[in-house]
């Protein structure tokens, strides 16, 4: 039973490895594709800052949800007769979700981890003790919190970008505009990351809510200042605008161009009779257009928009990073979560109500998701970067911005979320602010079909390795 025991161990850490390794390569891929594919990263800077927010995530945030997922799912007391079945549970829930996940990872589909590790873990606990062993209860806490998470994240991308729509993309000058919010906005980054951290994240130092608070404060208004100094002091961009004020706005221009595209079709597909007086309503409408271009300067507000971005793809790092560490705060939980269970009984040979998660068992699997992040993530992160909806450093930190508040909110809960799901919901919220046609549906539906048939089948895998685990192991005991 010792040379079991020491096998099982070793197995059990090998399996929360390649578990950890898949969530880098699939679902921190969601975190860093918004960056990636808005052109604020590269893919080996993305890599480099996810590898070293993901783990400090990981191991100073990620205890909370680690807890959930070890023993919140599952009732651990139905085992206490046959330890060795919770094991060997355990562990074909992480082989099965690391095959699954693997395979996603392979085809470029982003599906959702912590659906994945939820249905194995539910699929092998309904086999080995039947119904009576879900904590039903929990299970519908967090399938409620996957229906809430992306419509909150995309609540707050949504009011966020239709905030920076009205004060900068559809302002007269659209660069003083930016100026003028840009501290604001580095200052509600740096406290709401602040809170996040220190608030259950950074236990250790024992901070109260009054002293969370107040130190995020100060480290915004910091920001805040700095960042106002700067701009004012050492502008980063080129205000080149005449003094007069043109009559157009250049989104007027933008309009007019969607209503020529329109009147194109139109004239193309209507009778003969009438298209010569749709012809002469389009030429007045493309003559319209170019007085309106003229009168707007439209020229230099669409070089003072890229000028925009050039400023916000600096303030997408910084989302960018708040993402990554929000990431690996919630989801170390999937791969650990489950190990910490095993590693438990191992040691005491008994069944304990709770445990504590080792700090090094979340270093472990901090690492193993920046490995997989770094070896395998590219694909998964093509997908999210270029298909799901034109990005550009403004609507991506609007969607990070979104979607990381959800995660670390959710994290400090002990609520499982998907990170897809929120990043998902972020994005959908940006594209909502600019109208359906931003949005690429086909994509949505494909993802949103990946929702569906990961829960079954992570379950069925996690309940063939289930049987397959428990004939090599009980067959001879």
């Amino acid at each position: 039973m010792e040379v079991t025991s020491e096998f099982l161990y070793i197995l059990t850490l090998i399996v929360g490895f390649y578990m950890a390794w898949n969530i880098g390569a699939n679902d921190v891929s969601n975190a860093m594709g918004t960056s990636v594919g808005s052109g604020a990263l590269s893919l080996k800077k993305a890599v480099f800052i996810a590898a070293i927010l993901e783990f400090c995530g990981a191991y100073f945030a990620g205890n909370n949800v680690s807890e959930t997922i070890q023993s919140g799912i599952v009732d651990l007391q139905i085992f206490n007769t046959e330890p060795l079945l919770l094991v060997l549970g355990m562990c074909s829930a992480l082989l099965g979700t690391g095959v699954w996940l693997q395979i996603a990872s392979y085809f470029g589909w982003p599906v959702s981890t912590t659906h994945a590790i939820v249905g194995a873990v539910l699929g092998f606990g309904f086999v080995a003790a039947g119904g009576s062993s879900i904590e039903w209860h929990t299970v519908s806490s967090i399938a409620l919190s996957w229906i809430i998470s992306p419509a909150l994240s995309g609540l707050l991308a949504y009011v966020i970008f239709s905030v920076l729509q009205k004060k900068i993309l559809f302002a007269m000058n659209p660069a003083e505009a930016t100026k003028k919010l840009m501290p604001f906005l580095v200052f509600l980054v740096l406290a709401t990351f602040v809170v996040s951290l220190l608030f259950k994240g950074l236990e250790q130092l024992q901070f109260s809510v009054a002293q969370t608070i107040w130190i995020a404060l100060c480290i915004g208004s910091f920001g805040f200042a700095l960042t106002y100094i700067i701009l004012r002091k050492y502008p980063l961009i080129s205000l080149g605008y005449t003094t007069n004020t043109p009559s157009y706005n250049p989104q007027d221009v933008i309009s007019l161009e969607k209503a020529i595209k329109h009147l194109q079709r139109i004239h193309l597909s209507s009778k003969e009779s009438s298209q010569e007086a749709l012809g002469k309503i389009l030429s007045d409408i493309k003559t319209l257009a170019e007085h309106v271009r003229l009168e707007s300067s439209f020229s230099e507000k669409a070089s003072a928009y890229h000028n925009v971005e050039k400023m916000f793809g600096f303030l997408q790092i910084f989302t960018a990073c708040f993402v990554a560490f929000a990431h690996g705060a919630n989801d170390v939980a999937n791969a650990i979560g489950p190990v910490a269970a095993v590693v438990d009984v191992i040691k005491n040979g008994t069944l304990a109500a709770s445990c504590a998660v080792p700090s090094w068992l979340l270093a472990f699997g901090g690492a193993g998701i920046v490995l997989g992040l770094a070896t395998w993530g590219w694909r998964v992160i093509q997908t999210i970067g270029k298909k799901i909806t034109e990005l550009t450093p403004t609507r991506g930190f609007c969607a990070e911005y979104g979607a990381a508040t959800t995660i670390l909110f959710a994290s400090k809960l002990g609520l499982p979320i998907s990170t897809t799901h929120c990043l998902v919901g972020a994005v959908l919220g940006v594209g909502l602010a600019r109208g359906m046609r931003a949005l690429n549906l086909n994509t949505l539906k494909e993802i949103a079909l990946s929702w569906v048939v990961t829960i079954p089948a992570s379950a069925i895998v996690s309940i063939l390795f289930f049987y397959i685990l428990k004939a090599c192991f009980l067959h001879g005991s």
